[in-house]
């Protein structure tokens, strides 16, 4: 009968607890998330030195400690990965998906990473079903919650298109901060209406008509906040495009990704910890808008050449 742990690590049962928490450790090994990690804990599946550990307090030390997962050995961290994916409209930012719609997963080589690997990749944030544009997708889980706390103050700059034209009034109330519902849609049509404030937003028009863009930088995500935002000032979001995070730039095509630099990297560190970055002066294609393709014009039918033949 194995024995169930107090808290400390085997190991170190009656000293200060020391190394990373279990759940941690998992992440970092690629077997779940966090969160997963936490379930998989309490269901007694983990070993630590040969006994059962179902406190999600315990610790443990990678290279001195015998971890297992369902009796397999944990051989340290995984190596880390950070990409930036062009999610396209029509996919969920999730890992699987209970009504089988296309997920962000099958976009990233689900069999085999670009390196040959099998590494588990994690969204950072979301992008809802029909918005578009840049994802990043990591299994450097501190560096995504760091990244999602909504007091890192990471700018997020997107592109929306509304349908009708706002008034300069109600632009200047989406910079300086607006009302609108916390939680999701299914919570507020259940009759519940908890309300909160947005922070204050960079808002530009970037292209005019009936159905005119803006630029929008936040500084928070709430869930759908822009479509809310919007809806408050009585306009309609036809299309979100999220083209910045941080210093980067959206800079692949629809359905593409790429694997980040070592200085992008340290750049959303910098980001996470609220330091100041500064992306690239030069705006990549795919984070601007198409120029509008003009109207065709009615041509004339060619005439039909005279016969010049006397008769």
């Amino acid at each position: 009968m194995s024995r169930k742990n107090s808290g400390n690590s085997p190991a170190d049962s009656g000293s200060t607890p020391t190394g990373d928490r279990l759940q941690k450790i998992l992440a970092q090994a690629g077997i779940a998330s966090r969160r997963k990690a936490e379930e998989i804990i309490l269901e007694g599946r983990v070993q630590v030195n040969g006994q059962t550990v179902t406190e999600l307090g315990t610790r443990a030390e990678i290279g001195k400690d015998h971890v297992r997962v369902d009796g397999k050995l944990l051989h340290g961290r995984e190596e880390q990965r950070y990409y930036m994916l062009n999610k396209p409209r029509g996919y969920v930012t999730t890992l699987s998906d209970p009504e089988k719609r296309p997920t962000v997963m099958e976009l990233m080589m689900p069999k085999k990473g670009p390196h040959g690997d099998t590494v588990r990749l994690y969204p950072v944030g979301r992008l809802d079903y029909l918005s578009e544009g840049l994802l990043l997708m990591t299994n450097d889980g501190d560096l995504a919650n760091q990244l999602s706390k909504a007091a890192a103050g990471v700018e997020k700059t997107y592109l929306v298109k509304v349908s009708g034209m706002p008034t300069p009034e109600s632009i200047d109330q989406l910079r300086r901060g607006i009302m609108i519902d916390r939680g999701r849609l299914n919570e507020v049509r259940s009759g519940r209406r908890d309300r909160v404030i947005t922070s204050p937003a960079k808002v530009e028009q970037v292209r005019g008509g009936d159905n005119p863009w803006f630029e929008l930088t936040l500084t928070e995500g709430r869930n759908r906040q822009l479509r809310k935002m919007f809806e408050e000032i009585g306009h309609h979001v036809e299309k979100i495009r999220r083209i910045g995070y941080g210093a980067l730039r959206l800079d692949v095509p629809p359905g593409a990704f790429r694997e980040l630099t070592a200085g992008e990297v340290t750049a959303l560190g910098r980001a996470a910890r609220g330091q100041k970055v500064v992306p690239k002066q030069k705006t990549p294609e795919f984070a601007l808008l198409k120029k509008p393709v003009p109207p065709r014009s009615a041509k004339r039918r060619p005439a039909a050449p005279r016969d010049r033949r006397k008769p």
